[in-house]
């Protein structure tokens, strides 16, 4: 019996200009899951006392997606117009400036709940802006015949990075506090600058613009951009709308972990560091499998499929009255996400042009910065009726949105 070939890190050796992008990536991902641990359980500690702790702890989290739904589309025009490489560098020395002024905060003993929020809306603001573009580097830096196994080799930095930042993120804060972890992110985001300097992009697709680039220009851009989509990638649309399951309704998950872990497992914040590590190692096996032996056929079921997956973990978790099965739920859920957002970023890459690109990846991300109006539903309602129905919850409308897609929407359905 012949085994298939592995092709993980065909585009890792190939393409010298990729491989400076994977460590920007790697490096950008590990601060944003770093990020995310310790804003959660910086909050919790701030509002210990507070009868809305639940409501703000999980409402940080989505405060930092939020931009996505405004800033995001100015981004994708920019990204389609401007040097992507300059523009990504300029909004990481922003971020370095940023993340070590609040650890001097956070040093001070003097930073409230607000500095919290303040600081995760402009990290969030700079993110809506770079993620996209740096998704759209892929394709500036390995052929398009190489494409799908540069995207997936990619999306190893995600899980990858949310094993890592997490689980020596929430050690930090255990033995140390909190300023290291924010000194910390401060020298990723300066690694991705340093990672990008030497990066040429000789794919990148040069074009010439007849209008000049001002507001209404900048407008009409993104206008058509969203024409294009529901024109032209109709099922790539529809696609994102199935992303509300899993971007919105279910990555709340993420964001109740510090009170599931104190409230259910009755453990400290080095286990919250161990779960999301945990979730991380899920995901990171998904996209291994993924970026060695290729994606199947009927890359839409996927999205389904792993839709609904998520959407049952959730309600499995709420379950989960031991550390041991709350692990393994976890994993899996972080299976299931990274399969969608993989299969999905694949999709784009490989449909999308590449003066439309970074407005497509733009349009992904409104859907995803939709989640703070949901994790507000999710912390009020885990603040009125505890954590584990909350997620059941969750789950429930996870599960109705990822079957209605699968019986009323063939267009997606048969997406190859």
């Amino acid at each position: 019996m012949k085994l298939p070939t592995i092709h993980t890190l065909d585009s890792l050796r190939a393409y010298p200009d990729y491989r400076y992008l994977w460590t920007a990536n790697f490096c950008a991902n590990t601060a944003q899951w770093l990020q995310l641990l310790t804003l959660g359980w910086l909050v919790k500690e701030l509002t210990q006392f507070d009868s809305n702790s639940a409501l703000l702890v999980v409402g940080v989290g989505g405060t930092a997606a939020l931009p996505g739904v405004i800033i995001g589309p100015w981004g994708g025009v920019l990204g389609d117009r401007l040097d992507r490489r300059k523009l990504v560098i300029s909004l990481e020395l922003f971020m370095v400036a940023l993340a070590f002024s609040f650890a001097l905060l956070v040093r001070t003993e003097f930073v409230l709940v607000w500095h919290v929020y303040a600081f995760a809306l402009m990290a969030g603001s700079c993110e809506a802006l770079k993620m996209p573009v740096r998704q759209a580097l892929i394709a500036n830096t390995v052929p398009a015949h190489a494409l799908s196994n540069a995207y997936a080799t990619s999306v190893l930095t995600i899980p990858g990075t949310r094993m890592i930042g997490p689980f020596i993120g929430g050690i930090i804060v255990a033995k140390v506090g909190f300023f290291w972890n924010f000194t910390i992110e401060a020298a990723l985001y300066l690694g991705v600058i340093i990672a990008l300097i030497p990066m040429s992009t000789p794919y990148f697709i040069r074009r010439e613009f007849t209008t000049k680039f001002g507001m209404s220009q900048m407008l009409t851009d993104m206008a058509d951009g969203f024409k294009y989509l529901w024109n032209k990638q109709r099922s790539l649309s529809l696609i994102y709308i199935l992303s509300i399951a899993p971007n919105v309704v279910l990555h709340p998950v993420l964001f109740l972990l510090p009170l599931f872990t104190t409230d259910v497992l009755h453990r400290d914040v080095d286990y919250g560091g161990y779960m999301m590590a945990v979730n991380g190692a899920g995901g990171l096996l998904m996209v291994l499998v993924f970026s060695a032996f290729g994606f199947p056929k009927w890359r839409g079921m996927i999205c389904i499929v792993s839709a609904l997956g998520g959407a049952l973990m959730a309600i499995l978790l709420s379950q989960s009255v031991w550390v041991a099965s709350a692990f393994v739920v976890l994993a899996i859920f972080g299976a299931t996400q990274t399969a969608f957002r993989t299969t999905n970023g694949v999709l784009t890459q490989t449909l999308a042009e590449d003066h439309y690109r970074v407005r497509a990846m733009s349009a992904y991300r409104i859907g995803m910065g939709m989640v703070v109006f949901f994790s507000i539903f999710v912390g009020w309602l885990a603040g009125l009726i505890s954590v584990q129905p909350t997620l059941v919850i969750m789950g429930i409308i996870g599960i109705f949105i990822s079957i209605g897609f699968w019986l009323f929407s063939p267009s997606v359905r048969n997406q190859e």
